[in-house]
């Protein structure tokens, strides 16, 4: 496994199990578009909560490219979706999980997908609209109650990292989070069905375009705004 630090965010490469290894130490891992990296420097809030994460994993297809290109960096693409599909498929029930929901919606839909995969040690909470300055006591005193060993949170890109930052400041005990956004939502069928294969070869970002082009071509068009950063 190597660690790769690009404007101070701290990215590591490597297998699954290397990754999941370090993960499993407590703190925050992250998973940034490339569309969102490309927006590092207008959004303060976002950006530090990506240098104060733990692990930052090579969710981006189009950002390892660019490593290889403009850095000589020989990379391994780790997806928040991969991730967190080979996390819930090898889980064991063993240790508690409290996953964060969107809406009423995505939790329904989140919790046929985990009893279906017959996990049964989790709790999920509905996240109410943050604001720029996290403040939530409610999730916290949850938190301190049900000790959860993880906690995956299924937010928006921007919002995720500070909330995840702010949990764990405010919690003493060894915890886990992982921001893996719509990861989730590509399994219910909420989002594009992308899958293993898909996302191996790197063409998630066109079946997100064919199944939603409104929402998702302006995405992949302001990625290549990135490419700055590497001059």
């Amino acid at each position: 496994m190597k660690k790769i630090s690009f404007k101070g965010i701290n990215f590591y490469t490597g297998t699954y199990n290397q990754i999941k290894k370090q993960f499993d130490k407590g703190g925050v891992l992250v998973a940034p578009a490339a569309s969102a990296l490309a927006n590092i420097e207008n959004d303060n809030i976002y950006f530090s909560s990506l240098r104060n994460a733990n692990i930052a994993i090579l969710d981006s297809g189009f950002f390892c490219i660019l490593l290889r290109l403009f850095k000589f960096k020989r990379v391994t693409k780790l997806s928040g979706f991969l991730f967190l599909k080979t996390f819930l498929e090898n889980y064991k029930n063993k240790d508690k999980i409290l996953f964060i929901d969107p809406s009423k919606k995505s939790n329904y839909l989140n919790k046929k997908l985990l009893k279906s995969l017959k996990i049964y040690n989790f709790k999920s909470y509905l996240a109410p609209q943050y604001r720029k300055k996290i403040n939530d006591p409610m999730l916290l005193s949850l938190v301190k109650r049900y000790k959860p060993r993880y906690i995956v949170i299924n937010l928006g890109g921007g919002v995720q990292e500070p909330l995840a930052i702010y949990i764990s400041k405010n919690i003493k005990f060894n915890i886990s989070i992982m921001c893996t956004g719509a990861a989730i939502a590509f399994m219910t069928g909420e989002q594009a069905p992308i899958n293993k294969l898909i996302d191996k070869i790197y063409l998630g970002w066109l079946l997100r375009i064919i199944w939603n082009p409104k929402l998702y071509l302006g995405r992949i068009l302001k990625s290549f705004k990135i490419i700055k950063f590497f001059f």
